[in-house]
């Protein structure tokens, strides 16, 4: 299912993928990768013993200095998710910015990423192995 933000995200990731400048100095985030793999070092589930894995995407933006900017948006949850589980993943969601942020931007990232949605996947579910299809 597609959400109205695709298409917007799709526009900031082609634009933000062309972007080049100055190499990222220790640690600044440079490119949408780099933003990516940021906050997915950050990411932390909860354990097993609080919520059962689920996959859950966050939709936030960021002004120039790496700041969230305005309000993060679950927009994506697993089905079969307890209100529990939902509950413990939307508050690792909301740890991992907070352990992330301000995002070290590059003056060129910066410029480019200030105030355009990005949509985090945080996935915490293990792919269902291939079916194996029956012959008649």
């Amino acid at each position: 299912m597609a959400y109205p933000g695709d298409k917007l995200l799709l526009v900031a990731a082609v634009l933000l993928s062309g972007v080049s400048g100055a190499a990222a100095q220790d640690g600044q985030v440079n490119t949408i990768k780099d933003l990516f793999q940021r906050l997915h070092s950050c990411w932390k589930p909860p354990p097993p013993a609080k919520a059962r894995p689920l996959d859950i995407t966050v939709v936030v933006s960021f002004n120039r200095s790496g700041d969230i900017l305005g309000h993060p948006r679950i927009s994506y949850e697993s089905a079969e998710a307890s209100d529990n589980d939902r509950l413990q993943y939307r508050i690792a969601v909301m740890e991992a910015l907070q352990r992330c942020t301000p995002m070290p931007f590059t003056e060129t990232m910066a410029g480019a990423a200030a105030g355009r949605p990005f949509a985090i996947q945080f996935r915490n579910r293990k792919t269902s192995p291939p079916t194996q299809e029956r012959r008649a």
